[in-house]
């Protein structure tokens, strides 16, 4: 008689290993899991994260400093320059750029006209060294020693591309002559930091408030709900117009950028705390809470410990969800002269200049920022859906 059996656990089929799989998951990795399944969310995540990193290597990216002193005085509001590899003469393995002439004369009221010298190419080079940097580096000096902040970061000089002779503008240049590649780059970077501090600030304030009034409730649940009505319905834009006729004139780019930071963070965060104190009203009287108030827990240790992290990813959802509308608070209020100003790049201050009847007949390459802005705010809103989706155990997740 044969011996059919077989030493050690028999093989388990693959929807019993799924099935394992499922139920001893972490939270994260079901959400991880839904959120996959999401594809206009999966790309919309692709695209948040090349747009993050276009900010973050912002001035390597950058051929020409963004301010003022990296303006081109020969190729002001100049037309994109896209590089090529063939024309008449033949190609090129190095791409190029034909050799542009400035001219003036009767016919054109003395102006100056660019022409193109198809004869002349000027090619372009990779990783030359250029204008220096100091990459992710940051430095926030307000008046009256509030606060100080250097943190110098990496010094540079290395750019991605270059050209040999004269200048190479992908997006055009504005009227002062300043490369609109390298400011939508570095608008893309300011108008993330501004967010980020914004929703930092908001994040903590929603946590603290939405905490104590959740768990404690009666008075203090009262006295703080006042407070959050109050906030909600202070008006942004008249709050902004007042703040804005106090602001010192001398204040610096820097001091101006994180007064702005503050303030959005200030007024965002009733929404996030009013949910953390509905979840917390539903969760304070459960077994698990009331296992760790006998065992001589402080308050704050359970709603550190036990509360807040029984929803954290509703928590990461709401974050993701904040972001896109801290960066168009910010874009509008440097739009309307409330926020920051030049010689910032936000897009807020690029977006200032495509308000003009004659950028739209002449310069339509001042519209390009628009998209790098429509096309971020759009990646936030559609990831941060996919992510509550992915977190709701009640959706459909087929």
């Amino acid at each position: 008689m044969v011996d059919q059996t077989v030493s050690g656990a028999p093989e388990k089929s693959v929807d019993q290993k799924s099935k394992e799989a499922y139920f001893t998951a972490s939270q994260a990795q079901l959400v991880w899991a839904r959120f996959k399944k999401n594809r206009a969310a999966m790309v919309a995540s692709c695209v948040l994260l090349a747009i993050v990193l276009m900010g973050l290597f912002a001035p390597f990216l950058s051929p020409y400093d963004p301010t003022i002193a990296g303006r081109d005085k020969e190729y002001q509001n100049g037309a994109p320059q896209i590089p090529m590899f063939c024309d008449h003469n033949g190609c090129s393995a190095r791409p190029f750029l034909h050799t542009l002439e400035r001219t003036r004369s009767i016919k054109t009221n003395f102006r100056w006209v660019t022409t193109v010298n198809t004869e002349k190419r000027r090619y372009v080079t990779f990783f030359p060294e250029g204008w220096e940097y100091r990459l992710f580096s940051v430095q926030i000096d307000l008046p009256g020693e509030m606060l100080d902040i250097n943190i110098p970061g990496f010094r540079m000089t290395t750019h991605l591309f270059g050209i040999e002779e004269g200048g190479i503008h992908l997006f055009g240049t504005d009227h002062g002559g300043k490369d609109i590649f390298s400011r939508t780059l570095h608008a893309i970077y300011t108008s993330l930091a501004v967010g980020t501090i914004g929703v930092f600030i908001s994040f903590v304030l929603a946590l603290i408030i939405g905490g104590v009034s959740g768990y404690f409730g009666g008075v203090t649940d009262g006295v703080l709900q006042m407070v959050t009505d109050a906030v909600r319905t202070v008006p942004a834009i008249p709050l902004f117009m007042a703040l804005a006729a106090f602001v010192p004139d001398e204040w610096s780019s820097e001091a101006r950028f994180f007064f702005i930071s503050i303030i959005l963070g200030f007024i965002g965060w009733p929404t996030l705390a009013r949910r953390v104190r509905t979840h917390l009203l539903t969760e304070r009287n459960q077994e698990y809470v009331l296992a760790a108030r006998l065992c001589g827990a402080s308050a704050g240790h359970i709603i550190g410990r036990h509360l807040l992290p029984s929803f954290t990813s509703y928590i990461i959802v709401d974050l993701v969800i904040s972001f896109p509308y801290m960066v168009l608070s910010e874009t509008a209020l440097s739009f309307i002269g409330l926020g920051l100003k030049e010689p910032v790049n936000s897009l807020g201050v690029m977006l200032q200049n495509v308000t003009s009847a004659d950028v739209l007949l002449n310069y339509q390459w001042y519209f390009i920022p628009v998209v790098f802005f429509v096309g971020m705010v759009l990646a936030f809103v559609f990831v941060g859906d996919g992510l509550r989706d992915a977190a709701d155990p009640y959706s459909d997740h087929k």
